[in-house]
């Protein structure tokens, strides 16, 4: 699997069934080549006219399955780190 092929698949928490967004990034080690997190918008302003305020940046190691559409992810939102924009 490429890197690119992240970036159209939804991002599903099983803990509440929410769906977070899509990847629009992922961080790696560079000496490892290894995925360190998952980068997902975070919930748009006004109808997404604004932007957005945050971005969830979730574990790798928080990953449960990866599907053909959706990446099911086992996270706690409270525990989540945000990046503000």
């Amino acid at each position: 699997m490429r890197i690119c092929d992240f970036h159209d698949k939804e991002v599903v928490n099983i803990k509440d069934g929410c769906i977070l967004g899509c990847v629009a990034d992922v961080d790696f080690d560079c000496k490892t080549g290894c995925i360190c997190a998952l980068v997902v918008p975070g919930p748009s302003k006004l109808c997404g006219l604004f932007g957005r305020d945050v971005e969830y940046v979730i574990p790798f190691k928080c990953v449960v399955n990866i599907g053909a559409d959706v990446i099911l992810v086992d996270v706690v939102l409270e525990k989540v780190t945000f990046r503000c924009n």
